[in-house]
């Protein structure tokens, strides 16, 4: 008999969405839904745009401070390390005292740190804010995933799984067309600028958006049984305690899960832009247009959360994974533009399409009562471990040369299609048996289940007193045999 992992690859029956109830759910949303989950969404593509406006500005950066494009990838690499203190300390925040204000701080330092650094003036200051940003950054992820899903009925949780991960791809499309246009004027400090003025934007949406019901309900409950701030404090930290001894094997499956996953979003979008201008000779403009082609495929996200809703999340993640390598060949052999480009479209949407199965599978996965720590800190310490992936493979296509042909004359570069392609195979297969041998919890009501700060949450068992929230297909089922 094979192992219950395979066995379980696709979820049972009674588990995957009926197309009627999808249909009968997304009618139902109320505008509270719709711009809860908007504003998780806006929150991320922030993210995005923020992370990405140094490495579609690696050589402008390299001039203005007089470094390597190595030692410019430092302060990619700085970001990702310093992620899981965000992680770590938004996540506890959210859990512990809601999704709204944890948020709305964490953009908001966002907003600050990325306009102190169109303000820098030398290299180990611009290294410096960029650290410090990391911490902000790493927050954003965990509470923008859990306030938006958290939100949506069953049904729908697959499908916003994938736009809101897309909103990744949106961000990266975003700071792309920032760096044609405004920086193509004004100089690299342009997008940190415009990057700063749309956190603080997105920061003034969720002020204006309603707390989670989820929380709301919770907090109602401990204030009709006497519960203060000390003791609800008190309880949280017991419980989460209780929760690692209980799932670390979990943690550790997950960090390594989303160890494979940073590797091949960061391996094949970090340092692209730099490989066409380097080793096919594009100029900055032509690099930035195929860069949006290539994320034009955010489409994909959004497919395969959908897809997962029937075919379960591991083996959608499989498939698009399986795409990926498929087009690896086109992504870095052809030397012509619309090749190239076409290339970068359809590794992407294998990437895309893989990553945007993760909030909601991740989210299931969770201990309930830790939606935001949980699989925050586990999505960073993945990037905190990948956060090499452009140094490794700058560092590899500068050991690595290969001849291109510049003004006619042969000229010795970094050979960055071969260690592109052999990075990307190698992180692909990883993911793909990390992927299969994972638990899946397809079909979680994960939003009936107690908050951290209430007593017993730690459990995955600990369904809230007044849980009431239940999927279009359970609701009819009720009908049809009443």
């Amino acid at each position: 008999m094979a192992p219950k992992f395979l066995r379980e690859l696709i979820p049972r029956r009674e588990k995957r969405a009926a197309s009627g109830s999808v249909v009968v759910a997304f009618k139902d949303l109320s505008w509270v839904q719709w711009v809860q989950f908007w504003s998780g969404w806006l929150a991320w593509t922030c993210d995005a745009i923020d992370f990405f406006a140094v490495s579609l500005t690696v050589n402008l950066l390299a001039k203005q401070f007089n470094q390597s494009t190595t030692s410019i990838t430092t302060a990619i690499t700085l970001t990702l390390l310093f992620r899981p203190a965000g992680a770590i300390i938004f996540g506890i925040l959210s859990d512990r005292f809601g999704r709204k204000w944890p948020l709305v701080f964490n953009l908001l330092l966002c907003c600050v740190f990325e306009l102190a650094t169109g303000f820098v003036n030398t290299f180990p200051q611009f290294l410096g804010v960029r650290a410090i940003f990391g911490i902000a950054m790493g927050g954003i992820w965990g509470l923008s995933s859990a306030s938006a899903l958290e939100n949506l009925p069953v049904e729908l949780r697959g499908i916003g799984s994938g736009v809101l991960q897309e909103g990744y791809a949106v961000g990266y499309l975003l700071a792309a067309v920032i760096n044609l246009t405004l920086v193509a004027q004004h100089g690299w400090r342009a997008l940190f600028w415009t990057a700063s003025g749309i956190s603080f934007f997105a920061a003034v949406v969720r002020m204006v958006v309603p707390e989670s019901a989820f929380f709301l309900r919770a907090k109602e409950q401990e204030r009709e049984r006497g519960t203060n701030t000390s003791q609800k404090t008190k309880t949280f930290i017991k419980e989460t305690k209780a929760m690692l001894k209980r799932h670390w094997l979990l943690c550790i499956y997950a960090v390594l899960l989303m160890t494979g996953f940073n590797f091949l979003s960061h391996g094949s979008q970090d340092l692209y832009p730099t490989f066409l201008e380097d080793s096919k000779s594009f100029s900055t403009h032509d690099a930035t247009v195929a860069t949006i082609i290539g994320n034009w495929s955010y489409s994909g996200g959004a497919i395969a959360g959908t897809v997962s809703q029937y075919l379960g999340r591991r083996l959608t993640i499989v498939i698009f994974i399986l795409l990926v390598g498929a087009f690896i060949p086109l992504w870095v052999l052809p030397t012509s533009f619309s090749a190239l480009a076409a290339g970068a479209f359809c590794i992407q949407v294998g990437v895309q399409g893989a990553w945007g199965v993760i909030p909601i599978q991740l989210a299931e996965m969770s201990p309930p009562a830790f939606r935001a720590t949980f699989p925050g800190v586990a999505y960073q310490i993945g990037n905190m471990i990948s956060a090499a992936s452009a140094q490794i493979e700058a560092t590899g296509a500068a050991n690595l040369k290969t001849t291109v042909i510049k003004n006619g004359v042969p000229t010795q570069q970094a050979n960055y299609a071969t260690v592109q392609a052999i990075f990307i195979g190698v992180v692909s297969a990883f993911v793909v048996i990390i992927t299969i041998i994972g638990p899946e919890n397809h079909g979680s009501h994960f939003e009936n289940h107690k908050t951290a700060f209430e007593e017993g949450g730690g459990r995955d068992d600990a369904v809230a007193d007044n849980a009431s929230q239940t999927s279009y297909r359970e609701v009819n089922s009720e009908k049809n045999s009443a």
